[in-house]
């Protein structure tokens, strides 16, 4: 038996079987390249699910997080340490907000915003206003609160009754929304860009009707760019592609380049609602935690890496629709920066699994999707090896036809 297979039976007698997995077991990384416990290299254009935005092993990330630990790990919110007070006024300066509260993920940062709505439209409406628009095809997280706002039944089967004030309306679709919010609507609660809903992006439109609607009912606009967020899109913050801001945005993800964190940042028209006692975590917002990240926000402005995201994601996507225009069985390329997606007219998975053995980590959401979630150190050349796996597998299906081909084909079928 060997060390993958060791490692894969142990879990399936020990594991609670919630994960589908490859049968892949990972031991090391280095920049854009993980290694298997057999030694055999991977591009990685996953990152471990956005979540490692530096790469792997990244110097100054390992740095800080050995002198960090013989300091100090963890300490408890009964006291006060000298990184979490830095990382927020960071990330409120970054992002125009006035008050972070740090959590331990991204789906516990919804909570958090979930709470504050309610508070603010408790105060602002009374206990009636609570209640929520989220948007189908979303994903929010697992948790019950979470799991109320994500509008794919496959993830709520099972679990019912979850929060029943919510109201789910198409993306994109202004009439629907208009017609859904009102004056007892607490929250307006979206992906920018769905991250697990297949890479698929609220239009500008849609996303300032949205503002203009929480503005006029007093409800808070919620943008979970817990995936898109921190530099995906090649702005530090989604919403400002956009140029549409929210009043609650929730982030996790490659906040502390691996370690758990989440946070949730709100104007002070929103964060004002919050007393102390009514929300805490035990772990959210540590010194070894808030330290990495803020040593991930230098990285990212130290080394340019907003632009590099914005350069080498363009030639992604110039790429995946050059896959596009070739191959019948690819439909649609979606997305921007390093947050893109393949839409297939076939299962994705058995493509993700066909490049594992190239030596290539893609990851599929929505069955047909290979989504794209690489680090920010991706280069020109780490698209060129991709994009050639994904040439040599889609190659086995059939190409499109050129327009020049076409009347020698059909001349062809006619003699047949």
């Amino acid at each position: 038996m060997t060390a993958t297979e060791q490692i894969i039976e142990r879990e399936r007698q020990f594991l609670l079987q919630t994960y589908s997995r490859y049968p892949l077991a990972i031991a090391r990384g280095k920049g854009c390249f993980l290694f298997d416990v057999e030694g055999k290299r991977y591009l990685d254009f996953v990152a471990g699910l956005g979540v490692n935005a530096l790469g792997h092993a990244h110097p100054r990330i390992v740095k800080t997080i050995r002198e960090q630990a013989a300091r100090a790990i963890h300490l408890s919110n009964l006291y006060y340490n000298e990184y979490q007070g830095l990382l927020a006024e960071k990330l409120c300066r970054l992002s125009g907000m006035q008050r972070a509260f740090f959590s331990n993920s991204g789906t516990e940062a919804i909570e958090g915003s979930l709470k504050l709505a309610r508070l603010a439209g408790h105060r602002a409406g009374g206990d009636s206003k609570s209640q929520i628009v989220a948007l189908q095809g979303s994903y929010h997280g697992r948790t019950f609160g979470s799991l109320s706002l994500t509008g794919q039944d496959k993830y709520r089967k099972g679990f019912e009754p979850l929060l029943e004030q919510v109201t789910f309306v198409d993306r994109n679709n202004i009439a629907t929304l208009r017609a859904s919010v009102h004056d007892n609507t607490c929250a307006i609660v979206l992906e920018p860009i769905f991250g697990e809903g297949g890479i698929r992006e609220c239009s500008v439109e849609f996303l300032m009707e949205c503002r203009t609607l929480a503005e006029r009912h007093h409800a808070a606009l919620v943008f979970d760019e817990i995936q898109c967020g921190l530099g995906r899109t090649g702005t530090m913050f989604a919403f400002q592609a956009f140029g549409v801001q929210p009043d609650i945005v929730a982030i996790a993800k490659p906040i502390a380049a691996g370690l758990p964190l989440g946070a949730f940042l709100a104007k002070e028209e929103f964060a004002s609602a919050i007393s102390p006692g009514q929300h805490g975590t035990t772990f959210g917002g540590g010194p070894l935690a808030c330290r990495v990240a803020l040593e991930y926000l230098a990285v990212i402005e130290e080394e340019n890496l907003l632009e590099n995201v914005r350069r080498v994601g363009d030639y992604l996507h110039q790429q995946l629709q050059d896959l596009v225009g070739r191959y019948e069985t690819a439909r649609e390329c979606r997305g921007r920066g390093m947050i893109q997606g393949l839409q297939l007219e076939i299962p994705a998975r058995s493509i993700v699994e066909q490049a594992l053995a190239e030596g290539v980590l893609f990851n599929s959401t929505q069955d047909t999707v290979v989504r794209f979630l690489p680090p920010f150190l991706l280069q020109e050349k780490h698209v060129d090896k991709g994009i050639r796996v994904l040439r040599k597998l889609l190659g086995q299906r059939r190409k499109k036809s050129s327009p020049a081909a076409e009347p020698q084909q059909k001349a062809a079928q006619a003699l047949t």
